[in-house]
């Protein structure tokens, strides 16, 4: 059911980006008194369409991965006469920028609204609370300590764990030391620390803030019951049930989950007994892990079992809400960070502080797709508006065959008054095909890795 989850997700999530990208396409093409011929959510064959009354058809095509408008444009075939003066290449280099803008904006808008409802509809969080620091860590170096609350990385707010690895991976490449400020209880005065670090985080993959400063995030204690145990398992096999305590393993008492999960972690495919209580009496039960492979080639235990969550103190919980008109101005300003975030992501690949492994393709989305969705509604919203965000920026980057490549030919055009040379546009799509097609492989290839 996993993967037909992940599937159904990933088609609704592409599905609608892709429509709102191509919609404004559509919409300001419209306006701007150009004949569209074709508005497709999809590649190949189409599935299903219709005209409107303006003769534009409308389809679902069977490939969805992509989309696209077809306008009526003199350079890829003849145009009667009487129609000539609603074809893209007869519009005003303005107007050509405005329709090529708007897919990208629309995938802004789309991205600002999401968040809007969100903040309206409020987030349920915890306290980026610390729960142990590692020593020698730059996090012990720059004098944070067990109890802490983050509540500003680098200068910005951090309600959340979340925000606390946002700000952190933003600040990818930093040499120096990173301005981390915390308090000590609701109220109480901030103290400023100034953490240590050098090429931070350059290179990792994936990237991982939390550790690399040392710092482990505070949770309430686990006891070591069962919530839930899979029918393929080897906790079912061996007779566990949900809300089994486990008191004891080959004799020795375990004091909560994570100590139990260590213990079978570290014995695969060997015998344990375990002692348990369940409805107030003890058993005694042989349980025997299966072996799991570690990406790093190292074996683990395995039983297909997960603990019984417990729930969080009320001075640890969070919820961020607002009104609709202070939602406007949060909105805009998630929109913008995001944003800038990826475009910086971006950069830094370039120049080699982030590992081009860290690209994600089809499959990697389709995976997360799936997650957010599991993971409930402000998941699955949080990540269609970062989707729809970085389908934004990478439009708009200046690659032939892109929109943002289109636009730097208008704007040369705008500027000397003629349009770039066809000759010159012809060899910029064939570059622009070749730098997409490999990012594309590239992203497909380490998809295929992480499996």
């Amino acid at each position: 059911m996993g993967v037909i989850e992940n599937l159904l997700a990933v088609i609704v999530v592409l599905g609608l980006l892709i429509t709102f990208h191509e919609f404004g396409h559509f919409w300001v093409a419209r306006r701007c008194g150009v004949k569209v011929l074709r508005f497709s959510v999809g590649f190949g064959k189409p599935l299903w369409s219709r005209f409107d009354r303006h003769g534009t058809e409308f389809a679902v095509a069977a490939i969805p991965l992509g989309g696209y408008v077809k306008m009526l444009d003199e350079r890829e075939g003849p145009v009667a006469p009487e129609e000539q003066a609603h074809a893209f290449n007869r519009k005003s280099v303005w107007a050509r920028i405005a329709i090529v803008s708007a897919g990208p904006l629309a995938n802004f808008l789309l991205a600002f609204v999401a968040y809007w409802a969100l903040f309206i509809y409020g987030t349920a969080t915890v306290a980026p609370v610390i729960g142990d620091v590692t020593p020698d860590s730059p996090a012990a170096q720059g004098g944070l300590q067990r109890g802490q609350e983050i509540v500003a990385v680098q200068g910005e707010p951090t309600p959340s764990w979340g925000e606390v690895n946002l700000k952190l991976v933003a600040a990818i490449g930093a040499d120096g030391t990173l301005d981390v400020t915390t308090r000590t209880s609701e109220g109480a005065t901030p103290t400023q620390h100034r953490v240590p670090v050098n090429d931070w985080l350059v290179r990792q993959n994936p990237p991982q803030p939390l550790a690399s400063l040392g710092v482990t995030p505070w949770r309430p204690e686990l006891p070591a019951v069962l919530g839930e145990v899979l029918d393929d398992g080897r906790a079912h096999q061996a007779g566990l049930q949900r809300g089994d305590r486990i008191v004891s393993v080959d004799g020795v008492a375990v004091d909560d989950w994570m100590a139990f999960v260590e213990r079978v972690r570290a014995n695969p495919e060997t015998p344990l007994t375990l002692q348990v209580t369940r409805d107030g009496e003890r058993r005694e039960i042989t349980l025997t892990p299966a072996v799991r492979e570690q990406e790093d080639g190292s074996t683990i235990g395995y039983i297909g079992a997960g603990v019984q969550p417990s729930e969080w103190p009320e001075r640890y919980r969070r919820e961020i809400r607002y009104g609709p008109l202070d939602a406007v101005g949060e909105a805009v300003a998630k929109t913008g960070e995001m944003s800038l975030l990826t475009l910086d992501s971006i950069r830094k690949m370039l120049v080699g502080l982030i590992s081009p492994s860290n690209l994600s393709g089809p499959v990697t989305i389709a995976r997360i797709a799936g997650d957010s969705a599991r993971d409930g509604v402000e998941s699955f919203i949080s990540f269609l508006a970062y989707l729809s965000i970085s389908l934004g920026v990478l439009n708009l980057l200046p690659i032939p065959v892109l929109d943002g490549g289109h636009l730097v030919y208008y704007i040369i055009e705008a500027v000397r008054g003629r349009p770039v040379p066809e000759a010159v546009q012809a060899f910029g799509l064939r570059v622009g095909i070749a730098l997409v097609g490999s990012l594309m492989l590239m992203a497909l290839y380490f998809d295929l890795m992480r499996l």
